[in-house]
């Protein structure tokens, strides 16, 4: 019989933080192995619950949810998003700006399917959060990695943005607080990347869905604030990390900016949005009730709270190893530790984390993974708590101990 392949469209697409390491620790888990997974930010597993006021209003509203909403989303919902950046100075944004959808993920995907053409590139950064370069790559694009640098708090290098700036750019991804690295940027940064958006009219795709999550004096600055009128910009965000909701899959994207030359891309937008029907309609109601309620998650990013000190101390366990340093976090779930490469030559990082999982039982997610160039870091999510993670850290320096 003709066997029946992939479509060559995937050929180069790759997402490996469900990759191969996750088939493996499968594979161990169905020999009876217990594995500690810091491979995804899923909060649910590791005791992070959500506000109970969410559930109740899914709860109380199944029965309205029974058919489709509008393909944008429900009223309730996207007034609600529309109040919420009124409220950090986007004043002119309104409901028909937003668009609901199943996750931030849904939405990257659908608004790059809408906006690439075969050949046209789009800056990414590097380390990324790895489902953007798939998506552009799934888009026909060509996703071009910009360096966020290391020992600059792993801000982006500006010049280096500059110098990858083609005929062929089409727009500017910011991941924000960042994932997989931890950082927050500054004003000045922000105000750099939109600067080098408007002069080389590129739109740019800002992912937020960490804004809440920031420690110490950190401030998240949002992209769209110094995108003003002129640049047209895209931001991403939702109820999954904050709101610790990840299965509910009810994320937005607000579009600010000077969308009166965007018509044909929007109009386009709104098919893409009518071709999938409508998010889960469930979800959407917890929207509301998120963004107006209580906000529990600032009990979680303060000296004391877990998100805080699981993040703190996984940044100082790691750099007390041998061979190790990590940027301390500055927001975001995530750790991304550097090996040195003259006290571990590691060649094939996919291989390390492999061999790590097999000695150890435990699931990170190399660097590479996250398109960073080179075999040297990690990423490790912090979402346990103290005591599991000083065993798993303990675990990942024995580990490496054999490796020196």
């Amino acid at each position: 019989m003709r066997k029946i392949r992939q479509s060559k469209k995937l050929q180069n697409v790759r997402y490996d933080v469900r990759g191969p390491i996750l088939v493996e620790a499968q594979r161990l888990e169905a020999e009876g192995h217990h594995i500690l997974k810091l491979n995804i930010g899923n909060t649910a597993p590791f005791g992070f619950d959500a506000p109970e006021a969410i559930v109740a209003d899914i709860v109380h509203h199944l029965p309205d949810s029974q058919g489709y909403s509008d393909s944008q989303g429900i009223y309730p919902a996207r007034t609600a998003v529309a109040q919420y950046y009124q409220s950090r100075g986007l004043r002119d944004v309104n409901v028909e700006d937003i668009f609901i959808g199943n996750g931030v993920s849904e939405l990257i995907t659908m608004v790059l399917q809408t906006f690439l053409d075969d050949g046209n590139e789009i800056l990414v950064p590097a380390p990324d959060y790895p489902l953007w370069t798939g998506a552009v790559t799934l888009s026909g694009g060509t996703a071009v990695h910009y360096v966020c640098d290391e020992s600059n708090g792993w801000n982006p290098d500006l010049a280096d943005i500059e110098a990858k700036i083609t005929e062929n750019t089409h727009g500017l991804v910011i991941i924000n607080p960042n994932n997989p690295t931890g950082a927050v940027y500054s004003e000045e940064t922000v105000k750099g990347l939109i600067d080098i958006a408007r002069r080389h009219e590129l739109v740019v795709f800002a992912d937020e869905i960490y804004e809440k999550i920031i420690f110490d004096d950190a401030v998240h600055h949002h992209a769209a604030t110094y995108a003003g009128n002129d640049v047209l910009c895209l931001t991403f965000s939702g109820l999954s990390k904050a709101y610790r909701v990840c299965g509910y899959r009810a994320g937005w994207v607000m579009i600010s900016g000077p969308k009166e030359v965007a018509e044909d891309f929007l109009e386009g937008l709104t098919l893409m949005a009518n071709m999938r029907m409508c998010a889960n309609v469930p979800a959407q109601h917890a929207i509301q009730t998120a963004l107006g309620g209580y906000q529990s998650v600032e009990e979680l990013i303060v000296p004391g709270g877990r998100f805080y000190e699981q993040s703190m101390l996984a940044s100082r366990l790691l750099n007390e190893i041998p061979g190790v340093s990590n940027v301390a976090p500055r927001g975001a779930l995530y750790c991304f530790p550097r090996l040195d490469p003259d006290v571990y030559p590691i060649e094939n990082d996919e291989t390390f984390v492999i061999d790590l999982l097999r000695a150890k039982k435990i699931l990170v997610t190399h660097g590479t993974g996250f398109n960073w160039p080179r075999p040297d870091h990690f990423r490790l999510v912090t979402l346990p708590d103290v005591h599991v993670l000083e065993e798993a850290i303990g675990r990942i320096a024995e580990f490496l101990a054999t490796r020196r």
